[in-house]
């Protein structure tokens, strides 16, 4: 995959459209007529956006980096425990 490429999970696609139209109070049913995964990721492909089950890549990192913080703060805050390797 080209690294210029946007990617987005297909599933994320459907939570949003499920939870959009529950809120218009509208019951949508997952499964009651097929995988709608697929037709998610049929839509992001329209849109010009690969579908990928690791999601959006710049989400990915973000994550990585607030975890990365976390644990920095956490070793600063508790020196004894970070270096035992004790998390929690």
């Amino acid at each position: 995959m080209d690294s210029s490429e946007e990617t987005y999970n297909p599933w994320s696609i459907v939570n949003l459209v499920f939870h959009h139209l529950a809120d218009e109070g509208l019951h949508p049913m997952l499964g009651e007529a097929g995988d709608p995964g697929a037709h998610a990721a049929g839509l992001l492909t329209a849109l010009g956006i690969v579908p990928s089950a690791r999601g959006t890549e710049k989400v990915a990192g973000r994550v990585s980096d607030e975890l990365a913080a976390l644990r920095e703060a956490f070793e600063a805050a508790h020196p004894e425990r970070a270096s035992r390797g004790e998390s929690g």
